[in-house]
């Protein structure tokens, strides 16, 4: 197809740079993933060093800000004059090929394994499954749109008793990818390791879809609004915690050392992500977006290329530290050192190997960026 060089886009710095800034802070967990696996929870208090427990919780923010704010950037897209037909169908085609993606070039990157008796699905395809959900939502009125993602997301952990064994099939299968975290057998050949079973995140993105009119409004006059959001969310994250009785399946309890009973108190689910964690977790992503209104310096200018090519800088972030994880182990065979190996790097060398990973995709990155920008091809809004 023919290239048409085009002007760049005019876009919304500060969602760009919190989706960049969550993006880099991804790299971390999965760093921790490759080069230092654990036998157990690194959110297991009984187990897991402050350190260790803190270096996974901030990774926490990634995956609901990463979805919401896809749908914040799919209201802000289709705004721009495409028709609710043409923005069905784009969302139908994204989110197929993110599934696709998932089962294939994420999966490999993540398992190296081409057989297909036992597969797992993470966050590409809870991403996916939301869009195309979204698809069909998008005809309703905004207000609808809004009651329909707030029930799922205040209401989800009133079913958390339902058990997928209470079930019988298929309705016990259909269960697990919906709410709960487990694996299921697909086929006669062929087990799902539901990571991220799809409610309420399809809430978190149609949420973050009605969200997106907040952003056209004057900078001025939305900051404030972020900024009430964000403390609202966090003020409700905290009454609901300390009252401990709804909102998460676990409760808090007292560690005996007061730093550590923060941990607790903060230490809420992920797998699905209950009302208490998308609290927190949004509640600060509206901060930053609040935050980053208006900045422009050095930081966030490094931090916006990883956020204006989030799916090219996911794939490629995967690989490079598969790579690196191999890397690492050669040396650390060939030098005799194989038996302490097998207990992982410690935290320290996770950091380094971070922080060595992001420098290098920076470039690519960047790149990519200046690429999309210039250019105009059908497959450059698919990665």
């Amino acid at each position: 197809m023919t290239d048409f060089v085009v002007q760049p886009k005019k876009r919304i710095d500060s969602i760009d740079i919190v989706r960049g800034l969550i993006m880099v802070i991804m790299a971390l967990d999965h760093a921790r993933d490759f080069f230092m696996p654990q036998q157990f929870d690194p959110t297991d208090l009984t187990k897991a060093s402050t350190s260790l427990f803190l270096t996974r919780f901030i990774t926490h923010f990634c995956a609901p800000t990463f979805v919401f704010l896809a749908g914040t950037g799919a209201f802000l897209s289709f705004s721009r004059g495409k028709t609710k037909g043409e923005a069905a169908k784009f969302l139908i085609t994204r989110g197929l090929w993110l599934i696709l993606l998932e089962f294939t070039i994420i999966r490999f990157g993540w398992a190296l394994n081409i057989a297909f008796d036992f597969v797992f699905v993470q966050v590409i395809w809870a991403l996916g499954v939301s869009m195309i959900v979204l698809a069909g939502l998008i005809y309703l009125p905004r207000g609808v749109i809004a009651t329909f993602a707030l029930i799922m997301i205040f209401g989800h952990n009133a079913l958390d008793g339902i058990k997928i064994a209470q079930l019988p099939a298929p309705w016990g299968t259909m269960w697990g990818i919906l709410h709960v975290q487990g694996i299921i057998q697909l086929t006669g050949y062929t087990k799902v390791f539901i990571l991220y079973p799809l409610i309420p995140w399809i809430g978190v993105m149609a949420l973050g879809y009605v969200f997106g009119t907040i952003f056209k409004l004057d900078a001025v006059k939305r900051r404030p609004l972020l900024v009430a959001i964000g403390l609202s969310s966090l003020a409700l994250f905290v009454i609901l915690r300390f009252l401990n009785v709804y909102g998460d399946p676990n409760q808090w309890t007292d560690q005996g050392v007061w730093h550590r009973t923060i941990l607790s108190f903060i230490n809420v689910q992920k797998y699905p992500p209950s009302l208490d964690y998308l609290l927190i977790t949004l509640g600060v992503c509206n901060l930053l977006l609040a935050a980053f209104e208006y900045a422009e310096n050095g930081f966030t200018k490094i931090i916006i290329v990883f956020g204006r090519v989030p799916m090219f800088y996911y794939i490629l972030h995967l690989y490079l530290l598969r790579l690196m994880a191999f890397i690492a182990y050669l040396v650390v065979t060939s030098t005799g050192s194989g038996a302490k190996a097998q207990g992982g790097a410690p935290l320290y060398f996770v950091y380094l190997m971070w922080l060595l990973a992001i420098i290098i995709l920076y470039f690519p990155c960047r790149w990519y960026m200046r690429y999309k920008m210039t250019h105009k091809q059908w497959w450059l809004s698919y990665l």
